[in-house]
């Protein structure tokens, strides 16, 4: 078993920022979207490096923490608030909880907004582990 899983997803939308002033329906639609393409790409990814999720389970349920370390690459230079960033990437979050089997109420989020490596269209790397930063 590998010990970190790497997953890769799309930058969250305009309409999952805590800043956007769109219709409540909207932003719902959205983040629903989001969390289920995540979900998917999570699982995928999880398949694809044949990943066991079992020993992070074990893990939670023997009272530990799950690590999710998430590096934000956004689409372009313009100023953003890291705050901002995380919380648009609630309903991703949500998907890969639900990829795992793991209630995020578990993760330890490690969160870092890249300024200055911009990707194309922007991406979200997050990288999941039973060992925190210290280890």
């Amino acid at each position: 078993m590998p010990e970190k899983l790497e997953i890769f997803l799309p930058w969250p939308q305009r309409a999952l920022s805590p800043n956007s002033r769109g219709h409540w329906a909207k932003k719902a639609k959205a983040a629903e979207m989001y969390r289920y393409h995540c979900k998917l790409t999570a699982l995928q990814a999880i398949r694809d490096g044949n990943w066991d999720v079992q020993p992070l389970r074990d893990l939670v349920n023997a009272g530990g923490e799950i690590h999710v370390f998430i590096d934000f690459y956004p689409p372009n230079r313009r100023a953003r608030d890291d705050d901002n960033i995380v919380a648009s990437f609630k309903s991703g979050r949500d998907g890969v909880a639900d990829a795992l089997g793991i209630d995020d109420r578990h993760f330890r989020t490690h969160p870092f907004l890249k300024r200055e490596e911009i990707v194309r269209n922007g991406q979200v790397r997050v990288v999941v582990t039973g060992k925190g930063p210290e280890a």
